[in-house]
């Protein structure tokens, strides 16, 4: 027979408050935070085991990475082919041969130029070095043995941490399965791209499938944006100091200029990079004078580029706050190197495009059904 006694609280039988008791009774600002904590956790665990995984499948992933942003660049030339009537094979092959037309073309002029500046550059940058230490020495209160101890523990660093010959080779097929997977991948996306997501469009539920269309739509032309902008803005920094290298002459000006322009696709820290090289072999070669007028042109080139071309290249919807481009550089570096230094950005780019877009368009909804 059930009792029609009121039933006694959980809370007081055990001596003090439920659970759920406690948790009411605290302020607000700590349940607030409690959440925001938890939350920031997931996320994080989330992004440290997606970080994880790639790392494990390190060339599926590069060669994914390289096949999506190159599917984003070539994408209008895709489509100018296909309007002059041309099968969807046969366009993406065209793109494709074209792709690897202009890379052996510039692969073949740069090695004709530059095949035996190389050392030359090596030798440049040991005497400028050299020039800097010298510089350190009279300036600083740092003594040669001191200087010698730094050296001699950061080359014991870079020996120690170098691969062994089989390591290396077993590297270099990575690198060459990398990139042909890169290719096949290219051209089959390129080919049947926009059936694949309109497959995985059909895959979604009627209620969610325009805000997954409107998302992924948004996400694709920031990629496309991104890529063809900060081709441009590289290509842009190399032909400036390119051109200030040779009105100083400074010598090898086209491996420098080669530099810049591979440098100017990891943002911020490729460009400093880049430019802390020509300013060493300008400072090897030519002297004090020569090095600061280097150290200037590289600095005007980047101010341009940040205040001027970047605003009119790059879209709004591309653009980030610098704290985000280093922060994105530097766990992308963390987690898969220089590959993850070239990727961290344009990921972090779509990704934000993509809840932003989301987040509009429950706003909206919100508003309609408010």
């Amino acid at each position: 027979m059930v009792s029609d006694e009121p039933r006694a609280d959980v809370g007081a039988t055990t001596g003090g408050p439920g659970p759920r008791q406690a948790w009411g009774t605290l302020p607000w600002l700590v349940r607030t935070a409690v959440l925001w904590s938890a939350c920031l956790v997931v996320v994080v665990a989330g992004l440290y085991l997606l970080g994880r995984i790639a790392t494990l499948l390190a060339p599926l992933a590069i060669a994914l990475a390289a096949t999506i942003f190159l599917t984003a660049l070539l994408d209008p030339v895709l489509l100018r082919l296909r309007r002059l009537r041309l099968p969807a094979a046969l366009a993406a092959l065209l793109t494709v041969l074209l792709l690897l037309g202009i890379l052996v073309g510039v692969g073949v002029l740069v090695w004709n130029l530059t095949a035996n500046q190389f050392d030359q550059l090596s030798q440049e940058l040991t005497q400028g070095l050299d020039r800097s230490r010298e510089f350190v020495t009279s300036t600083l209160p740092v003594t040669d043995a001191q200087l010698d101890r730094l050296v001699d523990q950061a080359r014991n660093g870079v020996s120690g941490s170098s691969p062994d010959p089989v390591a290396g080779a077993r590297t270099a097929s990575e690198v060459v399965g990398s990139a042909l997977l890169s290719l096949v991948l290219l051209f089959f996306l390129l080919k049947d791209g926009r059936s694949m997501w309109h497959w995985v469009l059909s895959r979604v539920s009627g209620r969610n499938q325009p805000v997954a269309a409107e998302a992924g739509r948004a996400g694709w032309r920031t990629l496309g944006a991104y890529s063809r902008g900060t081709m441009l803005i590289a290509a842009i920094d190399a032909i400036g100091i390119g051109l200030a290298l040779v009105v100083l002459r400074v010598p090898l000006a086209l491996p420098l200029a080669l530099i810049t322009f591979l440098g100017g696709f990891i943002p911020i820290i490729g460009a400093t990079v880049a430019g802390a090289v020509a300013v060493l072999v300008a400072l090897a070669a030519k002297g004090p004078t020569t090095a600061l007028l280097t150290l200037a042109a590289v600095i005007a080139v980047q101010q341009i580029e940040g205040n001027l071309l970047e605003p009119l290249v790059m879209k709004r919807q591309v653009r980030l706050h610098p704290a985000v481009i280093l922060v994105a550089v530097t766990a992308g570096t963390l987690i898969a190197g220089i590959a993850g230094a070239f990727v961290s950005v344009p990921i972090t780019a779509v990704l934000w495009r993509i809840i932003d877009t989301v987040q509009q368009r429950r706003a909206q909804a919100e508003l309609i059904s408010g």
